[in-house]
């Protein structure tokens, strides 16, 4: 604990350090509410039920908007009351433990910056485009009705209790409540899937920035902006978040803009004109570094600035979607709903579209920065709500947007960009020819129109731009156009929004590189005692090293798989998502449970029983299905085979002998490796899902409360809940402000 708060402990004329005032209702307010629940409920009939031949894209904003509000307002605050029941006179960890490198008392709308931006990776942006494949009505429902039920329940209920534990990981809080065993299998699972997560997310960075000078620049100048920002908050002007956001703002903008100049220089060209493998190391290395330096110096910083570039993007989106009023491209149900041989990828319906919309809906990921570092840096328990339930929407909104960009352009265009180069060829003639064999109906894609689009976003090609970030740069370019700039500014828009995404997804590797460092290192402490304690410099540096070696080296073999690498490892990336969603919430209903509040029970164990069921029936299907497209083990039979019999010379069509060789060879040992770690994942989740509900009938039949939380230690210190404060807490705030400056505690970075 600091002296500044140590000193302010012993006084007893410090003002309230929680605000209990209660909201009023008044007519206004019931009547805006009826207003909100009628809008959202003319939409979804538009989307679910009328349609009709054509369906505008602002439904989609308003029936997301409305069910957002109407939960945060009502069913957030109902979980609220019933199991988390927090309380601002009790310090945080980042009150009584605070360090100044991890335990950090901060600002919450930084922090909401911070956790908004760490969570908000790959996920949102590319599962919702894949998925479109399906028709926009699925993914449109498993996003809003997922999150409000689901994703944002697991993310607040992780955070809340892991920040009553001291911040404690999600691996650590697993062997608290479900014993050895299955604390164990919990642990090595989230290690394990943490690796794939981690590297999935900076793939999808390599793959949208090699080869961009301008993205490579904007996205590297935003690392020296952010350590200015820290700085600034630390030393220049302590506690100045408005002044300091205005100024960061610009220098982002200034980042922007200047990198398409950067770019049309031979020296930028040369400097930043960057090869996929090349990005890689520098982002492994860009992963260790920022793991292992204070939180305040680049993380935080750097995440917040960040958000203001993902938000702002994502809400201009959503305000030229009210005035250019889209109409959507694709079918409410494609034609690949009903099977599993879709050209963007393979498997069915069900469970596949719930595992490749993770983010965004549900994500595991989600519930490690939850038990990571945002809970050792909030100030007051009741911001978590709008931390962890009000961040979780606001990246569903995310995936809401990006939904709708891929199905407002051209059907033909999207399975054109979207299909494999091996479906297409890589030209234009192998598209035309390969949509058009789709049977799609009113789709009957020409040459021209395919090198029109290229050439009007400045690209020689959109021919199997896989991955869906591209997909989602031309549906936001072929939207913001018709309302800022015309078609001149299309190519503009469409560069900006690839630098965007790449910004975006970066963010959450370096959170989700701290957070494994943490997490390994409860998990070593458990044997060596000294790794526990996070300020040990060595223990972090060792850790840090060990996490980033291996995604590190997941990463480097997607970079160089021979199928592609996201074409491989998005599946495995989806499914041990959800798996480690599965593990999360059944921790927490563990907690729950021995707390003996079960009648908030179900608000766990329903989106728990829906998310085993996806993730079980998916890994069965990617271990034994018998279709190479989507088995991992049948397409390593194929590959296997294939080199037995000489016959693999089939599977890379213009190379070389020695190149297809290597090729098939690289492919037999990257879907064993992807095939193993399945049957691993759904393994230790089956342990974990066992041991919770062991441990959720023992807590029916006992009598006493179970609880492993940190013991109450009283606040010194004040900040309001939501991002703005009430006219009670802005009177309490003032009250703080009047203090001397010797008596106040030191304010939140």
């Amino acid at each position: 604990m600091s002296s500044k708060t140590s000193s302010a402990s012993s006084r007893r004329d410090l003002p309230p350090v929680a605000v209990d005032a209660k909201p009023k209702w008044t007519p206004l307010k019931v009547i805006i509410w009826i207003a909100i629940a009628l809008l959202g409920g003319v939409s979804w009939t538009m989307l679910a039920i009328v349609r009709g031949e054509s369906v505008n894209a602002v439904w989609f904003v308003f029936a997301a908007v409305c069910t957002y509000v109407i939960f945060y307002r009502f069913y957030s605050k109902y979980i609220e009351r019933l199991i988390v029941r927090p309380d601002d006179r009790r310090a945080t960890p980042a009150e009584y433990r605070a360090d100044g490198k991890d335990y950090v008392p901060t600002d919450r709308r930084v922090l909401f910056g911070h956790h908004f931006a760490a969570i908000a990776g790959a996920g949102p942006l590319t599962g919702p485009v894949l998925a479109a494949q399906m028709g926009y009505l699925p993914g449109t429902i498993w996003i809003v009705v997922g999150v409000v039920l689901a994703g944002a329940v697991q993310d607040y209920l992780v955070m809340f209790f892991s920040m009553r534990r001291g911040g404690r990981s999600l691996g650590q809080m697993a062997k608290d409540e479900l014993g050895r065993f299955g604390g164990a299998a919990a642990i090595l699972a989230t290690l394990l899937i943490m690796i794939i997560i981690t590297a999935i997310l900076a793939l999808v960075v390599v793959n949208a920035l090699g080869e961009s000078p301008w993205g490579v620049f904007s996205v590297a100048m935003t690392i020296p902006i952010a350590i200015f920002m820290g700085a600034y908050l630390r030393w220049i002007r302590p506690g100045r978040i408005t002044e300091i956001s205005i100024i960061g703002f610009v220098l982002l903008m200034a980042a922007i803009v200047g990198g398409q100049y950067v770019a049309a220089t031979e020296w930028g060209q040369a400097i930043f004109a960057l090869d996929r493998t090349t990005i890689a190391w520098y982002i492994i290395i860009y992963g260790f570094i920022a793991a292992v330096l204070p939180v305040w110096i680049l993380l935080a910083p750097r995440d917040y600035l960040s958000t203001f570039m993902k938000i702002g993007v994502i809400v201009l989106l959503a305000v030229a979607i009210l005035f250019v009023r889209p109409v959507v491209e694709m079918p409410a149900f494609s034609i690949f709903a009903a099977g599993e041989a879709g050209p963007v990828w393979a498997g069915s319906l069900f469970p596949f579209l719930f595992v490749t919309i993770a983010c965004g809906a549900l994500s595991g990921f989600h519930a490690l920065i939850s038990s990571g570092t945002t809970p050792k840096m909030i100030e007051k328990e009741k911001q978590t709500r709008f931390i962890g339930y009000g961040g979780m929407l606001m990246e569903s909104f995310v995936a809401i947007m990006a939904l709708v960009a891929a199905i407002s352009i051209d059907q033909g265009i999207y399975y054109a960009m979207n299909s494999s180069s091996a479906a297409t060829g890589g030209t234009v003639q192998g598209a035309v020819a390969f949509v058009n064999s789709l049977g799609l109906t009113g789709v009957n894609v020409t040459p021209e129109m395919l090198q029109s689009a290229a050439d009007n976003v400045g690209e020689e090609s959109i021919i199997s731009r896989t991955g869906g970030a591209p997909t989602l740069a031309f549906g936001l370019a072929h939207i913001l156009h018709q309302w800022l700039g015309g078609s001149a500014w299309m190519g503009f828009w469409y560069h900006f929004a690839i630098m965007f995404e790449a910004l975006f997804i970066l963010t959450a590797v370096d959170a989700g590189t701290r957070v494994a460092r943490f997490m390994l290192q409860d998990s070593i402490g458990n044997v060596i005692p000294k790794f526990k304690d996070t300020s040990w410099r060595l223990g972090a540096w060792i850790c840090t090293a060990i996490m980033v070696a291996g995604w590190g080296a997941v990463l480097l073999m997607g970079v160089t798989d021979p199928l592609g690498g996201i074409n491989t490892l998005f599946p495995l990336f989806g499914i041990s998502n959800q798996l480690l969603a599965a593990i999360a919430l059944a921790v927490v209903m563990t907690i729950i449970a021995r707390r003996r509040t079960f009648k908030g029970l179900w608000v766990v164990a329903l989106p728990l029983a829906f998310v085993t069921v996806v993730t079980f029936v998916g890994s069965f299907q990617k271990i034994f299905s018998s279709t190479p497209a989507v088995g991992y083990w049948a397409n390593h039979f194929l590959y296997r085979d294939g080199i037995a019999d000489g016959s693999y010379v089939d599977f890379a069509p213009g190379a070389d002998d020695a190149a297809k060789l290597a090729a098939a060879e690289a492919t037999v040992r990257n879907t064993a490796v992807q095939g193993t770690l399945s049957i691993v994942f759904v393994t230790l989740a089956a342990i974990v899902i066992a041991a919770a509900i062991i441990q959720t009938i023992k807590a029916f039949r006992a009598t006493e409360v179970v609880d492993r939380e940190d013991p109450a230690v009283p606040s010194q210190r004040y900040a309001p809940a939501g991002f703005i404060a009430t006219s009670e807490e802005r009177a309490l705030e003032k009250e703080w402000a009047a203090l001397p400056e010797d008596q106040r505690p030191e304010r939140g970075h």
